[in-house]
């Protein structure tokens, strides 16, 4: 089939829309489909359209639908529409109606959809590959990724805060990987550095940088207000490692609702506790691992490539 690709995000684009994008593509391409990508389906031939966002997408997906009135059109659900677009934003609204299926990446997700259309929906979870080579954690301190770009959603400082709140002798160091989309956030960010000797900001990091970061580091830590289902939770347990993340649905949707190391959304005391207990317990930290170690197969590539196998057969 001839699929029309759209995403918000722009080619080369280091945002979770953008690393989606391209993945699909690829496993999209893999399935035997041509695939053209672009920011809006500005007309032309398609068998089937694929689109990120529903409100973002909206104007794409209703062109589409007035020029292939038959054409099934795939809507993928990402975290601004399952938690706040779809519930109150017009435009997402009719892009559920026009929709003839949907994907959310972890399944919590699908609750947030109208009953009606909760039986057209696929859960898909992302998929990542650790990257090449062994990676050994740095002696002496606990190292801990923290890979967000500075958006208010992302909450990109807490992790900072929590450190504050270490006691003296903790070796808790967060390394920082994320690119400031507002100058006034890389101001923070670097001052922050100056005066945090336990917080490292990097910038904006290639992929293949922050995937090294990450594979080199003990722990991952999640501070969003709120995810569809983070790429970056996909790629820790495709690296084997634990993860500390706020209690939101995106990511009890993945690492279930008994998984040890939830805390309250903006709570960098509740933070800092969780990353000195991983640090310092060692029993804790084990649990962490094992449980991240069982869901590993989840973000298998085979898995996500048959999901969307399963998707377009349904069509």
């Amino acid at each position: 089939m001839r699929i029309r690709l759209v995403t918000p995000a722009a080619a080369g684009s280091r945002t979770g829309n953008g690393v989606t994008a391209r993945r699909w593509t690829n496993i999209l391409r893999t399935l035997g489909h041509r695939v053209v990508v672009g920011q809006a389906y500005e007309g032309g031939s398609g068998d089937v359209l694929v689109a990120l966002h529903a409100r973002r997408s909206a104007a794409s997906i209703a062109r589409f639908r007035h020029e292939h009135p038959k054409a099934p059109i795939v809507l993928a659900l990402t975290g601004t529409d399952v938690y706040h677009d779809i519930h109150v934003d017009a435009a997402a609204q009719r892009s559920l109606e026009l929709a003839s299926s949907f994907v959310v990446l972890q399944r919590l997700a699908v609750e947030q959809l109208p009953t009606r259309l909760r039986g057209r929906c696929h859960v898909i979870y992302q998929s990542a590959v650790a990257p090449p080579g062994s990676f050994t954690p740095a002696p002496g301190r606990f190292d801990v990724a923290l890979l967000a770009h500075l958006r208010p959603v992302k909450d990109p400082f807490l992790a900072a805060e929590a450190t504050r709140l270490l006691p003296p002798h903790s070796t808790v160091r967060v390394r920082h990987a994320g690119g400031a989309l507002e100058p006034e956030m890389e101001e923070r960010a670097r001052a922050e550095m100056e005066s945090n000797r336990r917080y490292q900001w990097l910038g904006d990091l290639p992929r293949w940088k922050a995937l090294r970061l990450l594979a080199r580091c003990r722990l991952l830590v999640l501070t969003s207000v709120a995810e569809g289902g983070a790429n970056v939770v996909s790629e820790a347990l495709a690296c084997s490692v634990p993860v500390v993340s706020t209690d939101i649905p995106g990511t009890l949707g993945i690492l279930g609702p008994d998984y040890p190391g939830y805390f309250p959304v903006g709570d960098a005391k509740a933070l800092a506790e969780r990353l000195e207990s991983a640090a310092a317990d060692e029993a804790f930290y084990r649990r962490l691992h094992h449980i991240c170690l069982e869901l590993r197969p989840m973000v298998d590539p085979a898995r996500e490539r048959e999901g969307w196998r399963a998707v377009l057969q349904s069509l």
